[in-house]
């Protein structure tokens, strides 16, 4: 079984802008976290929060290219993913591609944490398309548990 799962959109704005409403911290309580500890970085540790949900945790930056990729782990210790993120301008659009890989395939609960991860970046991914395309912030933290 293949643990990674894929999550590609396409974005009608430049990398730059893309890239920038993931790292900067003013920008990513308009459609992810209510809020991150700083700037994205390589080699560091953010805090990020969603006071809607009450839930607070960190993640690790592995690698950052400015403009083109993001890679980070999260998670519970021993339970920690990896994500890739990364940007392709084609024209002035943006196609953004998530891979979250590093689920356990011996999990027996392997097949319900991918489509919830898969959900969580389809929505993710639709809450920015729709507040770098439109403005709206509305959308982020709307779904109910």
């Amino acid at each position: 079984m293949n643990t990674q799962i894929i999550t590609k959109l396409k974005i009608n704005k430049p990398t730059n802008e893309v890239f920038e409403a993931i790292v900067d911290p003013e920008k990513i309580g308009n459609f992810w976290f209510s809020s991150s500890s700083k700037r994205w970085e390589q080699n560091m540790t953010i805090t990020l929060r969603y006071d809607e949900y009450n839930a607070e945790g960190s993640i690790n930056v592995i690698e950052i290219k400015d403009h083109k990729k993001i890679v980070f782990s999260w998670g519970e210790e021993g339970q920690e993913t990896m994500v890739t993120i990364t940007l392709n301008e084609v024209d002035t659009n943006t196609i953004i591609e998530v891979i979250e890989s590093g689920l356990k395939e011996d999990d027996p609960e392997v097949v319900a944490k991918m489509i919830g991860q898969k959900e969580g970046w389809v929505y993710t991914l639709t809450c920015l398309k729709a507040y770098l395309e439109n403005g709206i912030n509305s959308l982020r933290a709307s779904i109910i548990h």
